[in-house]
């Protein structure tokens, strides 16, 4: 085929891994097209964590033997034994001629020796093809892998002018029903969901998906002084869905024993700075293997992840209301720039209407 023909079965490769969104974390997304002389032979995706692998899928769906095919995969075949055999061996025994790898996988088990493996059996290797978009597609898988951290993502509703709640620090509620749909629908496929005590004190919220989605994420607080409400909604709901205290270096052993009483995970981190502490937390729950965490607030939490250079990835909703007030709570606390030009800036930007309100989404830009 001609290269534009190539670039287009990569595409389609690269469309059926998107589905393993939610479902395959904490393994990345990946999806496999074989194809001979031009023709369709067969075509997969990892689907859960713990199944198949694409590339065995795709072999396993093939009408016809794939002997001398080519294979279309958007990330490099693993060869090591994980909760499944390696990929290599399969493509292998199954007599492919070419395999066009998208990009090589960081993990270190892999890390260019399942392509190595390919070439050493004779199969025809090409890598870098959709290299781009598969980056893009494993961007949070990436951020664990290369920095050992999950992908975050801010979330916020707020007023025309900016702001989280009236001065009297009521919120509910700012965003309409349709965004908060999606707010549900993001919860659904987070492996966490991060805020601060202060919102649990002044919102009492769930951060359940409601209805469920593809997974359950653990409700985690950043709570130094152990200020959480015993009788709060979080920790009433602990024996359903999974919530970690993160506490600070003074938290009484008396306090967090009586949250674990509770139902609570409380772990405590050591560090006197506010930031370094959540930047441990977070090591703590890529260590888990927790790929995508979703933060919904407060302010101070928010703004030292954006002073940190800690946000990947922003949802905001904006309703067309105005509420004013000197002493209403925005969205973003933290020290802040100095300079608009230093600002951070969102690429991949999407903007749409959701009922009346605004919603803007977007990756910060690197």
């Amino acid at each position: 085929m001609n290269q534009a023909g190539d670039s287009g079965w990569m595409e389609r490769a690269l469309r059926l891994a998107a589905q393993g969104e939610g479902w395959v974390e904490p393994n990345p997304m990946v999806g496999c097209v074989i194809t001979r002389d031009g023709e369709l032979l067969g075509e997969g995706w990892h689907q859960r964590f713990g199944g198949n692998h694409a590339e065995i899928v795709a072999l396993a769906n093939c009408k016809s033997s794939p002997k001398g095919a080519t294979a279309w995969v958007t990330l490099e075949p693993c060869c090591h034994h994980g909760k499944t055999p390696p990929c290599v061996n399969a493509l292998i025994a199954a007599r492919v001629a070419r395999v066009v790898v998208a990009m090589e996988d960081p993990f270190p088990q892999v890390a260019g020796r399942g392509i190595a493996a390919l070439r050493d059996a004779g199969v025809a290797v090409e890598t870098g093809m959709g290299r781009e978009k598969a980056e893009s597609l494993n961007a949070p898988y990436l951020r664990r892998i290369h920095d050992s951290r999950p992908w975050v993502i801010a979330k916020w509703a707020m007023t025309l002018d900016g702001k989280l709640a009236t001065t009297s620090g009521h919120s509910q509620w700012i965003s309409s029903e349709g965004s908060r749909s999606i707010v549900h629908q993001l919860r659904g496929r987070m492996d966490a969901i991060l805020i601060g005590a202060g919102t649990v004190i002044a919102d009492d919220p769930m951060l359940t998906a409601r209805p469920p989605g593809t997974r359950v994420a653990t409700r985690v607080v950043l709570d130094s002084g152990l200020r959480i409400p015993v009788g709060s909604k979080l920790l009433a709901t602990s024996g359903d869905v999974p919530v970690l205290v993160a506490a600070g270096p003074k938290a009484s052993e008396e306090g967090c024993n009586k949250l674990r009483g509770a139902g609570c995970e409380v772990v405590k981190f050591t560090e006197k700075a506010y930031v370094k502490r959540l930047e441990r937390l977070l090591t703590f729950l890529a260590g888990r293997g927790m790929t995508n965490v979703l933060v919904e607030g407060g302010g101070k939490l928010l703004g030292e992840l954006f002073d940190a250079r800690l946000v990947d990835e922003v949802h905001v909703f904006i309703s067309p209301t105005i509420v004013g007030g000197k002493g209403a709570v925005s969205p973003v606390g933290g020290v802040g720039i100095e300079k608009v030009s230093d600002a951070l800036r969102l690429a991949d930007t999407t903007l749409r209407e959701v009922d009346e309100d605004c919603y803007i989404s977007g990756r910060i830009k690197q």
